[in-house]
């Protein structure tokens, strides 16, 4: 089978997937690719604006979805105490627990099984993925630990772009402020 019919019969599984999980708690698969998300992002990450770049959707999609979720007591709003207006979105121990036996968990134990093609998969899956974020003029995104600004520091890490230290458990989630690292430094 040629490689781009099998990223669409991946896509399609997947997909359906995260219908299923959301149809068992009674949601849309939109509000689980939200819970998904945000069970990911790091705390530059986990605001209304960045769900919508990092999904593709709309800021009307997202601010409906988000309602959604907090009256079903799944996500919840915490205000930035640095910047007045801005929001962060937290999941709550419900938001969690939909996740936790969900299409992602299903996936990488499928990805597990194939333990000896995972180096390689995983450089080419990078690849085609940032082809297509170009392609499309998307953000990246991408891990912190990863990302050209990230410093380690004697007492810890910091992100180069903002100057603020990172928790250990931020710099393992999704950045929205991701920038490629430059190969050429290595």
């Amino acid at each position: 089978m040629e490689s781009h019919l099998i990223l669409e019969r991946i896509a399609a599984l997947i997909h359906q997937s995260v219908r299923d999980d959301a149809a068992r708690h009674g949601l849309q698969s939109i509000h689980v690719q939200i819970l998904g998300y945000l069970a990911r992002a790091n705390r530059y990450s986990d605001m209304p604006i960045a769900v919508a770049e990092y999904l593709g959707i709309t800021r009307g999609t997202v601010s409906q979805s988000l309602k959604v979720l907090e009256d079903k007591g799944l996500i919840r709003r915490r205000p930035d105490p640095r910047h007045g207006r801005r929001v962060h979105l937290e999941l709550t121990a419900a938001g969690r627990s939909i996740l936790e036996h969900g299409w992602s968990g299903r996936l990488q134990a499928a990805l597990a099984a194939q333990e000896s093609a995972q180096h390689g998969l995983g450089d080419a899956l990078r690849e085609l993925l940032r082809g297509l974020q170009q392609a499309n003029r998307q953000r990246p995104f991408g891990i912190c630990h990863q990302c050209a600004h990230f410093l380690v520091e004697a007492d810890g890490h910091r992100c180069g772009l903002t100057g603020e230290a990172l928790h250990d458990e931020q710099t393992q989630k999704i950045c929205r402020e991701w920038t490629q690292p430059d190969s050429r430094a290595a």
